[in-house]
């Protein structure tokens, strides 16, 4: 899990709601019986039928317990979803809201998603829309014909360390490295630290022991880019940052550059992924790799849709009673929105057959005042989209190397990606042209 700022006396966090006689519900209370865990072997080995059983259990809204079993509510619905977020006077982004902090162990390991901090996810109003304006100034300065370049050479440069082999774990040599060196280039990293910054990013999302440790490189580094670069100006999404945002501290500058990395680069590996895995195993787009590449913006777009890479997000928190695809929801309630759960909503789909080409009305990037940046899904769908297409130009013939149902999903509340994507393929020589 990406760890997103360091959260400090949790525990204490107060209420920020103007009511405070505002109820705080007690663990156990009648409104969470029955709630199903959004966390456990059942939930990450197939969380369709988890939202599929709270669906008919609950309808839109269902009542859930995170780990540590505290009580939030998963929205389920697509139009709840679409409610959610776009009234932001009733669902509000400030963590400080919360009743339940008086519950929240200190070692929570959700802790880093709701801490409050320096970070823009955490911002309301009028900071938020001016925080969230320079990210997509700094986003919009980026040459679209600059960064399909840095796609096209770093993905020729990552199928270059394993194409002679014949086989490969796409996951850890091909789709987190290639968007994130790309996001490092965008950055503004020197390229004699690219790939050591790229491996600490790769390490924040993929969550392993050097998790923490390389996110705290990640945030080193940047923090001394923001000092130089406040002195130094350069065309780099750092130096845009600064400029479009000068009133921002060193703290909340290096905090909003690291949720641009958290945000982005989860997000797109995952989308790459799961769409490779739907190229190699459905006949559909199987039986036209050596074609156009019509075939893989048809399927990234199938992925958004039928397995988001982004299934929840925390949070909103609810700033006065309301009611909700008939649930009745209390000010200081935490609502996580389902975003995977919506996107599949069978009132959204009543035709079973129906396809998802040239539907982008899909919620996988967010919505409303608080979804993605502008032009950030468009940065990410050319990354995704340059990655998947120059992997199947220079392998054509790559196909996975176990069954379908024996590949290995990460165990996350968030993100649906792979943790494991093994292939073959006729050994290519390296630099071999496209």
């Amino acid at each position: 899990m990406t760890n997103l700022q360091d959260p400090q006396d949790a525990q204490d966090m107060p209420n920020i709601s103007d009511d405070a006689n505002s109820p705080e519900p007690p663990p156990g209370c009648s409104a969470h019986a029955g709630a199903a865990p959004l966390y456990g072997p059942r939930f990450q080995d197939d969380p369709s039928g988890v939202y599929q059983q709270m669906r008919r259990e609950h309808g839109s809204v269902a009542p859930i317990l995170l780990e540590g079993d505290l009580p939030a509510w998963l929205v389920l619905g697509y139009r709840d979803v679409l409610r959610v977020t776009t009234d932001v006077q009733t669902f509000e982004r400030d963590s400080r809201r919360w009743s339940c902090w008086p519950q929240v162990p200190a070692d929570w390991n959700l802790l880093p998603w709701v801490a409050p901090g320096p970070v823009v996810l955490h911002t309301e109003g009028e900071e938020h829309r001016m925080r969230s304006m320079a990210i997509s100034q700094a986003i919009a300065a980026i040459d679209p014909f600059e960064l399909q370049s840095y796609c096209e050479r770093f993905a020729d440069d990552m199928v270059d360390t394993f194409a002679g082999r014949g086989n490969s774990n796409l996951i850890n040599e091909y789709v987190y490295a290639v968007p994130s060196l790309v996001m490092a280039r965008l950055f503004g990293i020197p390229n004699d630290e690219l790939e050591t910054v790229a491996k600490a990013v790769c390490a924040t999302v993929i969550a392993d022991d050097d998790a923490i440790p390389g996110q705290q490189r990640a945030a080193e580094l940047l923090a001394r880019l923001v000092a130089a670069r406040r002195q130094a100006p350069g065309s780099d999404i750092i130096s845009q940052l600064l400029q479009a945002a000068p009133t921002l501290s060193d703290e909340q500058a290096v905090a909003d550059l690291m949720a641009m990395m958290a945000g982005q680069l989860p997000l797109t590996a995952c989308w790459i992924g799961n769409t490779i895995r739907l190229m190699l195993m459905d006949d559909r787009f199987s039986l036209t790799l050596s074609g156009g590449r019509l075939s893989v913006g048809e399927a990234l777009t199938e992925v958004l849709w039928a397995d988001s890479p982004m299934q929840n997000l925390l949070g909103r928190y609810v700033t006065r009673d309301t009611t909700l695809g008939g649930q009745h929801l209390r000010a200081g309630d935490l609502v996580v929105l389902g975003y995977a759960a919506a996107n599949r909503d069978p009132l959204l789909w009543s035709d079973s057959d129906a396809g998802f080409a040239g539907n982008s009305a899909h919620l996988s990037f967010s919505h409303g005042d608080y979804g993605c940046p502008v032009g950030a899904p468009e940065m990410a769908k050319t990354i995704a989209q340059t990655t998947v297409a120059v992997l199947l130009d220079r392998l054509p013939d790559v196909t996975l190397a176990v069954a379908p149902d024996e590949l290995e999903w990460l165990d996350s509340l968030w993100y649906r990606g792979l943790a494991s994507l093994p292939v073959t393929f006729t050994p290519a020589p390296a630099g071999q042209p496209r």
